[in-house]
């Protein structure tokens, strides 16, 4: 995980007084508010969008108005599919006819081979060889040639990166992209429509993709809201929240990250296995241990106890055994 000094932000700040404007102007020159919009147009119609669901039996225990933002309901069960999406309706024609190649040991893979399927485009996805076996086969069944390689993504990256030189294919980054992140920005479009007196935005972060590109959205559109990003506790081995589990942001996340994001905030693996379990028993939902971080820090107490709050739950994607152990730890 990205050390303390690599992500200095500053401590989580009330904006109540700031009057709201169009802070469009901050925005770097790559990632204007433009570019989510415009990306929004281009998704529509191609993904689920995706429901904000009121949770009151979260809000009286922790003095807030608990919304839940349910990236689950995608096709994939995840929110990669829009960044992913939205890269591939920006490739020029010979891009197209060239192919794409990934890294990813999930989600992304799973995101880019479906609409790459849908698209026409020839879809190549390097995974690591410790990727679960189901994860590898929905993959394959979505059109994707997937090559196993490294121990782990960063491996996975090199290889990826070689295929794409040697194939002359388009490398399509799960984060460290303008487009993907634009992308990934539009699900905090969808948040500010259904609730624009949004107060406290609550986001999963590993790479830093989809914080990055909705800190970016929501800031542009309305200032005073606090947006707070929720990692992992540095931890080795296996974790519940390995869609979170990264080395480091993404260069291009960070930026935004440290201009657009009021504070990160960490969680512990048994806080994540609780989330799962509340969000499981009190509303019938799967999340996937990164999907259910947001909702781990709130009910670990991490952020203030006001304002009305919307949780991202940006993934389902957890195999059934490993989904059943967690349940039964309560």
């Amino acid at each position: 995980m990205p050390s303390a000094h690599a992500t200095r932000l500053p401590a989580l700040t009330s904006h109540r007084d700031t009057e709201d404007r169009q802070n469009n102007d901050c925005l770097p020159s790559w990632l204007p508010l433009s570019a989510i919009e415009d990306a929004a147009e281009r998704l529509q119609g191609r993904i689920v969008r995706t429901p904000l669901l009121h949770a009151p039996v979260l809000g009286p225990a922790l003095g807030r108005d608990v919304w839940l933002k349910a990236e689950t309901f995608q096709a994939t069960g995840a929110f990669k599919e829009r960044g992913a999406l939205n890269r591939l309706l920006r490739l020029t024609a010979l891009e197209r006819a060239a192919g794409v190649v990934a890294m990813s040991a999930g989600n992304h893979a799973a995101g880019l081979a479906l609409h790459a399927q849908r698209l026409g485009v020839a879809a190549t996805i390097v995974m690591p060889v410790t990727a679960p076996r189901c994860k590898v086969e929905r993959t394959e069944a979505l059109g994707a040639e997937v090559v196993l390689s490294g121990a782990n993504v960063g491996e996975a990256k090199s290889r990826a990166l070689q295929l794409a030189a040697e194939r002359r294919l388009t490398f399509v980054h799960p984060y460290d992209d303008p487009d993907v992140i634009a992308g990934q920005g539009t699900v905090g479009l969808e948040v500010l429509a259904d609730r624009p007196d949004l107060e406290t935005l609550v986001v999963p972060v590993g790479g830093g993709g989809l914080l990055a590109g909705m800190a970016a959205a929501v800031k542009a559109r309305k200032p005073s809201v606090a947006v707070v990003g929720v990692r992992l506790a540095r931890r080795r081995g296996p974790t519940l929240a390995d869609g979170i589990a990264v080395d480091a942001l993404g260069k291009l996340p960070q930026a935004l990250l440290a201009g657009f994001v009021d504070a990160l905030v960490e969680v512990e693996e048994g806080e994540v296995a609780a989330a799962m379990r509340t969000l499981h028993g009190s509303f019938g939902m799967v999340a996937e241990g990164a999907g259910a971080a947001a909702v781990a820090a709130l009910l670990a107490g991490k952020l203030p106890k006001e304002g009305r709050t919307v949780a991202v739950l940006s993934g389902r994607n957890v195999d059934s055994d490993t989904l059943v152990r967690t349940l039964a730890a309560a």
